[in-house]
């Protein structure tokens, strides 16, 4: 084998993991035309073809497939075993991706990052907001931070958050105009800001526990945001009844700004965990992280 296939294998399984040219070349820092070409080129020289590619989308062949499914493996244990390398180095170094929404970037994972990332150049880390579910190994995160009742059984999950909760919240000005719910089923007669989920599609249900009886209500309304600053500016502005988490819309409703809403409907759970597969040995970088992250309450 060349050297230069060896490159080349490595962009064509980038590209089978993202089956996108677009989003491969992103990731390679290379061009969507200088990635094709040389994809092309690796499969002239295997005299097979690698990669369906369609208008909309791109696929492995069976050959393909094969390919992936025999390379992949053995490429992430030569990252892994580099990665190892580290432990020599006196200093933590290395990259760290996380998978996270938006609500516990800024409230719990920024805020404890941020004092201590400065005490080691030597690491990275790429924090990808999203409210949707990943699957984090096949994305090459090495770790997620979600609720701790969401996290898979076959992960490892370490608490890194209180307890908080979800709560339904409308301006004074939109209350003047209609009753104000009493219990969750009267949601379904209101305008309600809604949450669209990123991997899912759908949109999110608001989730209610009261004495140990659970509801989910599916609402409807005029917008639909996938993100919680956007659903309380409109919430604000009197355009509905947001559900938010409530340590964002806390000062308003002290301030008056906003009103609290079926609170005794609104119970706590499990706060946020950094979650990783059990079986992936920890870089001094991630340790870091980690240990940054930890809950100490």
């Amino acid at each position: 084998m060349q050297r230069e296939d060896i490159k080349d294998l490595l962009w064509f399984l980038e590209v089978a993991r993202e089956q996108s040219f677009t989003k491969a070349a992103a990731k390679l820092g290379t061009s969507q035309s200088s990635l094709s070409h040389t994809i092309k080129q690796l499969e002239a020289r295997l005299g097979v073809r690698l990669l369906t590619r369609t208008t909309r989308n791109v696929a492995p062949t069976d050959a393909g497939a094969r390919l992936f499914k025999s390379l992949a493996p053995r490429i992430d244990q030569i990252e892994a075993d580099l990665a190892d390398l580290v432990a020599f180095r006196d200093t933590p170094s290395g990259t760290v991706r996380l998978t996270l929404s938006d609500h516990a970037l800024q409230t719990t994972v920024w805020p404890k990052l941020r004092p201590i990332l400065k005490n080691y150049p030597d690491i990275r880390v790429e924090l990808y907001s999203d409210n949707g579910m990943r699957n984090i190994v096949e994305e090459r995160f090495d770790a997620g931070v979600r609720l701790g009742e969401s996290v898979d059984r076959d992960m490892i999950a370490v608490r890194i958050g209180p307890d908080w909760r979800m709560v339904a919240v409308a301006s004074p000005g939109y209350l003047a105009q209609r009753p104000t719910p009493e219990i969750p089923q009267d949601l379904v007669g209101h305008d309600c800001i809604n949450m669209r989920q990123a991997t899912a599609g759908g949109l999110a249900v608001w989730e209610f526990e009261k004495g140990g009886r659970e509801l989910r209500v599916r609402v409807e309304g005029q917008l639909t945001f996938n993100t919680s600053i956007a659903m309380i500016d409109a919430a604000l502005n009197g355009y509905g009844i947001a559900f938010v988490p409530e340590d964002l819309v806390a000062q308003h409703i002290n301030g008056g700004e906003l009103r609290l809403l079926l609170d005794d409907w609104s119970a706590p759970f499990a706060g946020y965990h950094l979650y990783y597969p059990s079986r992936r040995q920890m870089s001094q970088a991630m340790t870091v992280v980690l240990n940054a992250l930890r809950h100490k309450g």
